[in-house]
């Protein structure tokens, strides 16, 4: 009995010195499994997706635009913040930047998930034919919204393209409270669309 008790130890230690060892990696790999993105590729339009206060997904949208890769830029527009839609704050945003105006299509909705975003945007992206879309949101969202849409419209083409998010990035996530906590909030996020909540 002693002999299985000291083998269970020693097991339970070796493992607690290899995560010590490895943890980095560890914490990096997990980190990266978020983030599922490519390239650029010719579209029809840019999907901005909700929830991003930094900028960064509409000006990713809007060089995409410029650089010829789609035609029109979509951003997504929940409402909410004090009587606006996030697309009325988003567009002057990119706009203040140097990006043209006409570059952008408001999406504006009352969506509160990924989830009921892509149930009341797609009928707009196909009302306006667009076919094939690059899917824009931060990196660490690419992995999650990527199942969502596609899942949501298989009649239409998806690619993904990572915007930088000033917290979060898949190998240093854990060195800042605010990429802690984007991690955790979307690793709780992933873990119930696995599960069917």
């Amino acid at each position: 009995m002693k002999s299985r008790s000291r083998a269970a130890w020693a097991i339970v230690a070796a493992v607690l010195v290899l995560a010590a060892a490895l943890h980095t990696q560890i914490l990096s790999a997990f980190g990266s499994y978020l983030v599922q993105a490519g390239p650029p590729e010719k579209a029809d339009a840019a999907l901005v997706l909700a929830g991003d206060s930094s900028g960064n997904r509409i000006l990713t949208a809007a060089e995409l635009m410029r650089q010829g890769y789609v035609r029109k830029v979509v951003v997504s527009g929940p409402g909410g913040e004090y009587g606006l839609h996030e697309c009325d704050l988003a567009i002057p945003f990119a706009v203040k930047h140097g990006y043209p105006e006409s570059y952008f299509e408001h999406a504006e909705h009352f969506a509160h998930s990924t989830v009921e975003e892509a149930r009341v945007v797609l009928p707009q992206l196909r009302r306006d034919g667009y076919r094939r879309i690059e899917l824009v949101t931060s990196d660490y969202h690419t992995r999650r919204a990527a199942k969502v849409f596609r899942d949501a419209a298989p009649d239409l083409t998806f690619f993904v393209v990572a915007a930088p998010d000033p917290y979060f990035s898949a190998d240093g996530w854990w060195h800042n409270r605010e990429g802690q906590k984007t991690f955790l909030t979307e690793w709780e996020k992933t873990v119930a669309r696995w599960i069917g909540l």
